[in-house]
């Protein structure tokens, strides 16, 4: 059975961001759910594929604490689904030490990862640090909306939209997001992998920065794609630098 969804009348304010807990060892699930929904943020849980789905279908969640040793259909395989239609942030849970997971996670579109055992503690800083990352940039009445054009496309960094040259809103996750923020702020410089982390202020590869790698393999397929301009060089040895014009709109 589902677990029941915090609302407004447990106490939190109706505006608390909501967060779907997909894992199917009982204690886990209920000790997270209960302790987001102690710190502020509506919470509830799902066992497997199925309770997953129909809790999307019933809600609207800002975010999915997703495990990746699921029963049946697999979390890895649960994130790739969720991505060809939102870009809702996902934070991959994995029992394993093992690196495989974290690159194929960041690679088919997770916004951070945590290994098990982990500490509520941690999770609760990660998923805030998430859900901040996706509305720091979110447009507020009476505001100017920011827009960055390079080599025909259009970034809006207040709607945190990405247009491409024909008008098409493609789809990034947070992290994409953050990534090409950091690149089209300092275009035509040499940029880290460590000075990339700091700018797009993206926990996921802390300690990791073969996610950075992924991050910009990823980005680069969808705004280069097959035969498109190269935007992103790689220096080697050193980082990466953005190479195309950027100008205000």
């Amino acid at each position: 059975m589902l677990d029941k969804p915090t609302t407004a009348a447990d106490g939190l304010e109706p505006a608390a961001p909501r967060v779907l807990v997909v894992d199917d060892d009982p204690p886990t699930r209920q000790l997270v759910v209960r302790y987001l929904t102690g710190n502020g943020i509506q919470s509830r849980g799902a066992r497997d594929a199925r309770e997953m789905r129909e809790a999307l279908a019933e809600t609207e969640f800002d975010l999915i604490v997703l495990d990746i040793m699921l029963p049946g259909v697999s979390g890895l395989d649960l994130c790739r689904e969720i991505r060809q239609r939102s870009t809702i942030p996902i934070i991959m849970l994995t029992a394993k030490g093992d690196e495989t997971d974290r690159i194929v996670g960041l690679e088919i579109g997770a916004d951070d990862y945590l290994s098990k055992p982990f500490s509520p503690r941690e999770l609760l800083a990660r998923t805030k640090a998430v859900l901040r990352r996706r509305d720091g940039t979110r447009p507020q009445a009476g505001i100017f909306t920011s827009r960055l054009g390079f080599s025909g496309w259009t970034l809006d960094l207040t709607r945190r939209e990405l247009l491409s040259p024909s008008g098409a809103v493609v789809d990034l996750t947070s992290g994409e997001h953050d990534l090409l923020v950091a690149f089209v702020e300092h275009p035509q410089r040499v940029l880290s992998r460590d000075r990339l982390l700091d700018l797009a202020r993206n926990r996921v590869a802390a300690g990791f920065d073969r996610s950075v790698d992924v991050q910009v393999s990823r980005l680069r397929r969808k705004i280069e794609g097959e035969g498109g301009q190269p935007m992103i060089k790689t220096v080697r040895g050193v980082g990466y630098m953005f190479v195309s014009a950027v100008h205000k709109l």
